[in-house]
């Protein structure tokens, strides 16, 4: 029993009924005497089934004494703060069970908590009398005893003490489930959220912890074999590609011998050109589909030191690419994903503008590396689409430094592996400024 219940408890399921009882447990145990002991001293007034237990009180002392006893008893009643009245039985038959005096509110409070006395009043908890709310009790057959009490719904119910239990009870339960809610459903699902936010498909641990309700649970376990199989989803086809890409040299080798072979002239150029392109895709592709960065852990590394070799390999084959910043920094971060992003936004910056600036620094946000050309940059509604693979603004473009248009994918993979941001700004002079915020380094 004892494991049943405790399994029954790792249920949202099970956790709310739990809740449910606490609550009503609290009520009963802690608050009903509570609520009782304040009701008592501070509402003194007398309700309609109060009245009616003391009205019912006389009437059968009047009902047993003689009649030269009766005024008797009546007068101690009034001293003693009852209004009663003896009057003739036949005027039950004026009796009403509605008044104009009677509001509408009187009226839908009675009907939501009516009186449960034991005893009923003679003509019912709801009678009037030329107009006024009356409870009379039979004293023979010739009389009846009656006396007139307030319309108020507060004085003629026990409106007060019912609804404080209810809107008592309502509170605690309106805050155990709040309490429940945010503890067992919303933070768990905040920590999945962020979880699937920060998801790398080549982690190969689980990625969404599994720990909570059952429920919670059962979906982090669901998330993680939906990540296993996208993995090897994924693995599958770029093994696929990496073979067709890599079988491809082959044949594209004997091609080159083939031309190279041929007499000099505007064929064999020409030949040698187009191979040399195709040769430029399968890398760049076989560049896409290798995954070194993924898997590279992170470094302490001078990213000043690495922005400053790129630039000079580019200048050394007569670009205009020059580095600004400083001459040390020390960061944690993947040093070979890093240097091949940079490089490829220069060898992007290089095809279309006539001179680019790396710069490096840093501000309280992270470290930034800005990538300038003075080329002619990209317009706003293509600055998401370039990242996407195989996207190229200019698709019919087919000149010799055309590629896949896997560059600026590659960067946003490496950017968003660091756990940083790309941006496209216009830059003043004209021309493009390319971001990367990267966190804060360690100095």
């Amino acid at each position: 029993m004892l494991l049943r219940a405790s399994l029954g408890l790792r249920t949202i399921h099970g956790q709310i009924t739990a809740l449910v009882v606490i609550a009503l447990l609290i009520i009963i145990f802690l608050t009903i005497p509570m609520l009782e002991h304040l009701v008592r001293y501070d509402y003194r007034g007398k309700d309609i089934e109060q009245v009616a237990e003391q009205v019912q009180t006389v009437s059968e002392l009047l009902a047993a004494s003689q009649p030269d006893e009766r005024e008797t008893i009546l007068g101690a009643a009034r001293r003693a703060g009852l209004d009663l009245m003896l009057l003739p039985l036949s005027l039950s038959k004026q009796f009403t069970t509605s008044s104009p005096r009677e509001s509408l509110w009187g009226r839908a409070i009675e009907q939501l908590i009516p009186p449960d006395g034991a005893v009923p009043p003679w003509g019912g908890w709801k009678t009037f009398l030329d107009g006024k709310r009356v409870v009379a009790m039979r004293v023979d057959d010739t009389s009846m005893l009656v006396t007139v009490i307030s319309s108020n719904p507060f004085q003629t119910s026990d409106f007060l003490r019912r609804v404080t239990y209810y809107l008592v009870a309502l509170i605690i339960l309106i805050l155990l489930f709040s309490a429940f809610a945010v503890l067992a459903i919303m933070l768990p699902l905040r920590r999945l959220a962020q979880a699937a936010m920060n998801a790398d498909i080549a982690h190969e641990g689980e990625v969404f912890e599994e720990r909570g309700s059952t429920e919670i649970i059962t979906l982090a376990r669901a998330l993680n074999s939906m990540r296993k199989r996208i993995a090897n989803m994924v693995e599958s086809r770029t093994r696929m590609l990496r073979g067709i890409s890599h079988d491809l040299r082959t044949p594209l080798t004997r091609l080159r011998l083939k031309a190279e072979r041929l007499p000099e002239g505007t064929n064999r150029d020409a030949m040698l050109s187009d191979i040399n392109h195709l040769d430029r895709l399968l890398s760049e592709s076989l560049d896409y589909l290798r995954d070194n960065y993924r898997k590279e852990g992170f470094e302490r590394t001078d990213i000043a030191s690495t922005l400053q070799t790129i630039c000079s390999e580019f200048a050394d084959v007569g670009f205009d690419v020059t580095y600004h910043g400083p001459n040390r920094l020390i960061a944690n971060c993947k040093p070979l994903a890093i240097t091949r992003a940079v490089t490829n936004l220069c060898d992007n910056a290089t095809k279309f503008a006539n001179s680019v600036v790396v710069e490096l620094r840093t501000d309280p946000g992270g470290m930034i590396i800005d990538v300038i050309d003075d080329g002619p940059g990209i317009s706003e509604p293509y600055r998401k689409r370039v990242l996407e693979p195989f996207f190229k603004i200019d698709a019919a473009r087919n000149d010799a430094n055309a590629g896949f248009g896997l560059g600026l994918s590659i960067v946003a993979e490496i950017v968003q592996a660091h756990g940083g941001e790309l941006a496209f700004l216009d830059r003043r002079e004209g021309g493009l400024v390319v971001r990367l915020t990267l966190p804060q380094p360690s100095r």
